[in-house]
């Protein structure tokens, strides 16, 4: 149905289907942002205040002031104390990137997304290893011992924990990292992206903090979102997490919990040395907030060894460890894990089940058998030679091919490369239709930043593309920013992001 609005400040429309699966408060935010696209909301224009437009529209006024926030934190919306929220100031907010793919049916992240796909470019925007990476050979020949020794018993439910060989595996397996845990602390989860989504789940409510560094995962701000929690990013150095202002964050805000990936930390690269994770488990213990760790990227290092996990340094059973296979072996079998104690597991076994029931269990059953070949080890060390090649190659071509004045840190593992591009050129946004027409993709650097700042980043996922691609890309993405950049000069108004 569609509400007309006539008020004291401006009129339009609102189309709502109180039946949809769609959150009420999202279809606000697609409504208002397609409005402020198509020309109907003009810069200035004053809205409704959330407890009128609730009333107008017959929905809760929290919906409201969950749509004005997200809008405001992607730069469409301002809003000034005594004054009430308006239409951003400059027309060029209706294109703003910083709106993520939670929020609804954004048409900026999902054109990027196909652009990024179209034959002859080279995409550098991905999260995922290059398929050549990926042991199909392997996984076919677990799958079909699997079926042949277990029959309908592998394709059946299973337990909601997980397979309870594969939860002995994941224990054995951690152990490596130096994780003491035993089966009964590890639930096998969707891979760690509804590792985190449970958790985020079984811990937080409506409302509550979230603290992350900033910049962060760009799934993580997805969640919460989704989640409907506040999240508040502290700043990074190249160290990790900046432990003085997370202490500061913890009194001001005083979070529920805080997620952080101190290994080959996405986006930036970071790994936090062992004193400074010492450091914040102490701060996170004395101030009574649990951590969860994300430790997807930790076991691809192909520099220095890094510190143990937070989790293998807990002594106060504090830090929750989530990860899985999907970095280093498939992405597709969706196999990852939870590992947590007492009540918490508990509450985010509660959530699973209500949630999915349980993992599909050829994955499970298959990823067991993977396990029990000890081919994980050689496979590993495989891909850890290749990116560093990858890794270096990029590097390389980087200082080639970039703009004089681009900054970048060599990362010791994971799968990607952080730029900060020169100031005084095109943004990340502006440049991404320019290096489109050149024939190659990135990922917006602002996109995983809390505030929406971080206009000059570019996140490379180096690992995705063999070496002759990077060279090729690189060169692209160079030669489109100079082309950019030399009309640049002649551009009117402020950056898009």
């Amino acid at each position: 149905m569609v509400y007309p609005l006539r008020m004291e400040t401006i009129s339009f429309s609102i189309p709502l289907n109180k039946e949809a699966e769609e959150p009420i408060y999202r279809q606000v935010i697609r409504s208002i942002q397609e409005q402020i696209a198509q020309g109907v909301l003009h810069p200035g224009e004053r809205l409704p205040a959330s407890r009128d437009l609730a009333e107008a529209l017959g929905i809760s006024r929290i919906s409201v002031v969950n749509a004005y926030a997200e809008l405001q934190s992607a730069g469409m919306l301002s809003a000034h104390a005594g004054r009430g929220t308006f239409v951003a100031g400059t027309a060029i907010a209706a294109s703003d990137t910083r709106l993520l793919p939670s929020v609804a049916a954004n048409p900026v992240a999902q054109s990027m997304y196909r652009l990024a796909q179209q034959p002859g470019i080279i995409a550098f925007s991905g999260g995922a290893p290059a398929e050549e990476f990926l042991p199909v050979q392997a996984i076919r020949q677990s799958i079909n011992a699997v079926l042949d020794r277990d029959g309908a018993a592998a394709v059946a439910y299973e337990e909601t924990e997980g397979y309870p060989p594969l939860r002995q595996a994941v224990s054995d397996y951690v152990a490596s990292l130096g994780i003491v845990s035993q089966p009964d602390q590890v639930l096998i989860t969707g891979g760690c992206q509804q590792a985190l989504d449970l958790a985020i789940q079984a811990l937080l409510t409506e409302g509550d903090v979230l603290l992350t560094t900033n910049p962060t995962y760009l799934g993580i701000l997805d969640i919460a979102r989704i989640r409907r929690v506040n999240v508040i990013g502290v700043p990074m150095d190249n160290e990790g997490i900046r432990l003085d202002q997370l202490e500061a964050a913890i009194q001001a805000h005083h979070p529920r919990l805080i997620y952080l990936a101190p290994t080959h930390h996405n986006p930036t690269g970071t790994v936090m040395p062992i004193h400074r994770r010492r450091q914040l488990l102490e701060i996170a213990a004395r101030a009574n907030v649990p951590i969860i760790e994300d430790g997807v990227y930790h076991e691809l290092s192909y520099g220095a060894e890094p510190p143990p996990p937070l989790k293998a340094l807990d002594e106060q059973g504090v830090v929750l460890y989530a990860s899985g296979f999907s970095k280093i072996v498939l992405p597709g079998t969706r196999i990852g894990y939870v590992i947590a104690e007492g009540p918490t597991w508990e509450r985010i076994l509660r959530v699973k089940q209500a949630a999915d029931v349980c993992t599909p269990g050829l994955n499970q059953r298959a990823m067991h058998h993977y396990l029990q070949t000890g081919a994980l080890v050689g496979h590993l060390e495989r891909v850890r030679r290749a990116c560093r090649d990858r890794r270096d190659v990029a590097l390389a071509a980087a200082e080639r091919y970039l703009p004089a004045g681009t900054r970048w840190s060599e990362p010791p593992g994971g799968l990607y490369l952080w730029l900060e591009l020169p100031h005084q050129g095109p943004t990340a946004a502006e440049l991404y239709v320019s290096a489109i027409q050149h024939g190659v993709a990135f990922a917006i650097g602002s996109m995983f930043f809390t505030d929406g700042t971080g206009a000059y980043y570019i996140r490379l996922n180096f690992a995705a593309q063999p070496p002759e691609q990077i060279e090729i890309g690189m060169q692209r993405l160079g030669q489109a920013w100079r082309t950019l950049a030399g009309h640049f000069a002649t551009l009117s108004g402020p950056p898009i992001l």
